[in-house]
């Protein structure tokens, strides 16, 4: 579903796998241990006959701050790799959803201290489901924890602390 619109180079295209492959070395600015293609942002790589290189990159939302770092560091990777005409696009549709992200990704952010997303973006397509939310600590895995503030150190993260270690952590929300 969401997972369709990502357009992977097909294996026999070499050139479009190798650009992929360097493009998804380039980790997020705001959480360095997850590479944009464990966020999955990372949403196309294109090369040309004449070699040029075309870049899609689907921002977590369409005011993040981190996507000038991402775009800017996309294009010095695949210039130190050799490549010579790098274009980077911003795509905004569809948007990016926290189902996009890796099962991988997701536990590079759990190691790092921050809970992944939990439950599935396309589950409240059909409308609004109210449940109370029970975010695991990523540090002891306590279920008895609580949202301190509905925004943390970005846009799409909250504050919560666990009351069972004490230890504050921040909890990605679903998108």
């Amino acid at each position: 579903m969401a997972e369709a619109s990502v357009a992977r180079p097909r294996p026999d295209d070499e050139r479009a796998r190798t650009a992929w492959d360097v493009a998804a070395t380039v980790t997020d600015p705001e959480i360095p241990v997850l590479t944009i293609e464990d966020l999955g942002v990372l949403r196309a790589v294109e090369v040309d006959d004449d070699g040029s290189v075309r870049v899609a990159l689907t921002p977590t939302y369409s005011g993040c701050p981190a996507m000038d770092a991402m775009r800017d560091d996309v294009l010095l990777a695949l210039t130190h790799a050799g490549y010579t005409d790098v274009t980077v696009d911003l795509v905004l549709a569809p948007a990016w959803t926290t189902d996009w992200m890796s099962e991988s990704g997701k536990e590079k952010l759990r190691e790092y201290g921050i809970q992944a997303p939990t439950g599935s973006a396309a589950v409240r397509a059909g409308g609004p489901v109210r449940v109370a939310l029970t975010v695991k600590c990523p540090r002891c895995d306590s279920l008895r924890t609580r949202e301190l503030a509905r925004f943390g150190s970005t846009s799409c993260k909250a504050l919560y602390e666990c009351l069972d270690c004490l230890e504050p952590f921040d909890y990605f929300k679903v998108l």
